[in-house]
């Protein structure tokens, strides 16, 4: 009797790729292979959603060594257990640092040598950096400054900074900082730069997948911001292949953004979760709206007026062309900006004001709706 091979079992799509709404992006992988294959590859943030990501996928490429950057002692060592139990013999250095001590990480570049440096290190969430601006210039202007520089100075071949959606026309704290992040990158004359600007990423930290998935659990209410609220989605896999396919195709001073569908509503997402839970919407598990908070908009944008999306040569990548920046003028922000991070909160936000001419910031009362 001829022997019949088993069958493949379909591998079953995530919760996050289910409600996506689209098909999830794939990696050019060969490309990527040529990029990372033998060198010291570095991640700052390595122990948050996306630079955790970052790490696993890097590894499957056969880098020299992995150089995993963490000022977060607990979320490192998760990392760095995860990846020794899998890849036995491999190369990978876990490093305590923050990015916000430049001593300490130009110690880190000398004593690693990194080649290609991803920089995913951030303060992400809206609200709590409407709470703590000085907190978010820190981290995301110069712990930003801090890496590129560090790059600069010893010879990194490819420097990917993760920003997102939200630094365009910011309305927040947090996507402001951001903004003056890509403004540091890209004015930078030392390694090959580019920025990726992200959507909201599904399953990372704080995302709303799973808080909405702990209020069904609990039984409800599922907290929505406003009814009209809509976003950009990416998968965190799909996050941490943009970064590295960013890092194969830049040049110098891009910004990519990966095609990603229209948004989605906030709440059309909410249903769906408590539709695959086998819940009925306002029935079984009731939907309570919020308000939208200090710094969010209702919707988000990719790009800027003055960026027209090129294609690349990844099909679902978009590469944006901006008139540039000027460095003497990104200078003249930075020395503004480092008099004010321990200022009055209001102090911080009007040199954010000068620096990013379409920050609009809102800090009006969060509006209310009825539930």
């Amino acid at each position: 009797m001829p022997n019949i091979p088993a069958a493949v079992a379909p591998v079953e799509p995530t919760i996050e790729e289910q409600l996506l709404g689209r098909e999830p992006v794939r990696l050019d992988e060969p490309a990527v292979q040529r990029f990372l294959a033998g060198r010291r590859v570095m991640v700052t943030g390595a122990g948050g959603s996306i630079g955790s990501e970052l790490c696993r996928q890097i590894m499957r490429f056969c880098p020299e060594t992995l150089i995993a950057v963490e000022r977060f002692e607990n979320a490192l060592f998760e990392i760095d257990r995860e990846l020794r139990e899998k890849w036995v013999g491999e190369s990978v250095e876990p490093v305590i640092a923050d990015v916000t001590d430049k001593h300490r990480i130009n110690d880190v570049f000398a004593d690693h040598r990194p080649q290609v440096v991803l920089h995913a290190a951030a303060h992400k969430h809206v609200p709590m950096m409407e709470r703590h601006p000085g907190e978010a210039v820190k981290n995301n202007v110069f712990g930003t400054q801090n890496v590129a520089e560090a790059s600069a100075e010893f010879g990194v071949e490819a420097l990917v900074f993760i920003s997102t959606d939200k630094a365009v026309r910011p309305t927040s704290v947090m996507g402001a900082t951001k903004r003056v992040g890509e403004m540091i990158v890209c004015a930078g004359d030392g390694p090959r730069t580019s920025v990726v600007r992200f959507g909201n990423v599904l399953g990372s930290n704080g995302s709303v997948v799973p808080i909405f998935q702990r209020q069904i659990d609990a039984g409800g209410p599922v907290t929505v911001t406003h009814p009209d609220m809509r976003r950009f989605f990416m998968t965190i896999p799909e996050a941490a292949q943009l970064v590295l396919q960013a890092g194969t195709i830049g040049q110098g001073g891009e910004i990519f953004v990966l095609e990603m569908g229209e948004p989605v509503r906030i709440l059309d997402l909410a249903e769906a979760m408590i539709r695959r839970a086998g819940l009925v919407p306002g029935s079984d598990i009731r939907i309570k709206f919020s308000g939208i908070r200090p710094g969010e908009k209702l919707e988000e944008e990719l790009a800027e007026d003055d960026e027209p999306a090129l294609p690349t040569r990844c099909e679902k990548i978009r590469v944006l062309r901006s008139n540039g920046v000027e460095p003497a003028s990104v200078e003249k922000h930075l020395a503004t900006l480092r008099q004010v991070t321990n200022a009055p909160a209001s102090e911080v936000v009007a040199a954010l004001r000068s620096a990013v001419a379409t920050y609009q910031h809102r800090q009006d009362t969060p509006m209310r709706l009825a539930a």
